[in-house]
């Protein structure tokens, strides 16, 4: 019996070994080497602090700042004693609503995101990554179009030109890999960090 037992113990604990340490510990060095600000999660510094992740949204509410798309995430907000409203872009909670096309719900936050696209943005036709959150909730960008709409706001906001926030944006859009792989799209944190650099330069 020992002797068909032992080399299950023995497949075990190499396996173990392989797929638990090696692997891992493997995978880990290749990744701090080839790629360490990704591997390290794309951190953004400003005078040495970290002000956030280029891979995870913020929630910009000032209408001095682009607004990023919203988020569905769940986990309630540290500042509410309360404690029955959301936070979003709360990475512990990420994650859609799993909201269907018939819940009330759904449609009453839908229709208040329209309501607060167009006291921003004003008319025009509302893009739909303005109104509608993305499957993980913390999704760090944004369409052009959607930025575009909203450089009249913030430039209103800042009393700066127009024109120079719309350059400002057209330079700030990411282009598809290669030109075909993903769609062009802004990131919203970066945006508003060169927002920032443009009004002190």
């Amino acid at each position: 019996m020992l002797r068909h037992i032992r080399p299950a113990i023995v497949l075990l604990v190499l396996f173990s070994a392989l797929t638990g340490l090696v692997y891992p510990l493997a995978v880990t060095g290749v990744a701090q080497l080839a790629f360490p600000r990704q591997a390290n999660g794309s951190l953004i510094e400003r005078g040495g602090v970290v002000v956030g992740s280029a891979l995870i949204g913020q929630n910009f509410t000032s209408d001095r700042y682009f607004h990023p798309r919203p988020s569905a995430t769940t986990g309630a907000d540290p500042s509410d004693s309360s404690k029955t409203i959301d936070a979003p872009y709360n990475a512990a909670g990420s994650g859609g609503s799993n909201l269907g096309p018939t819940s009330q719900k759904l449609v009453d936050r839908v229709k208040a995101s329209v309501a607060a696209w167009r006291s921003l943005a004003g008319a025009g036709p509302v893009p739909a990554d303005a109104v509608t959150t993305s499957a993980s909730g913390l999704d760090p960008d944004i369409s052009p179009a959607n930025a575009l709409a909203q450089a009249a706001s913030v430039a209103k906001a800042r009393g700066l030109d127009q024109a120079r926030v719309r350059a400002l944006v057209e330079a700030s859009i990411d282009r598809p890999m290669l030109g075909w792989f993903g769609e062009p799209r802004v990131n919203v944190l970066q945006l508003n960090l060169a927002l920032d650099a443009l009004r002190s330069s």
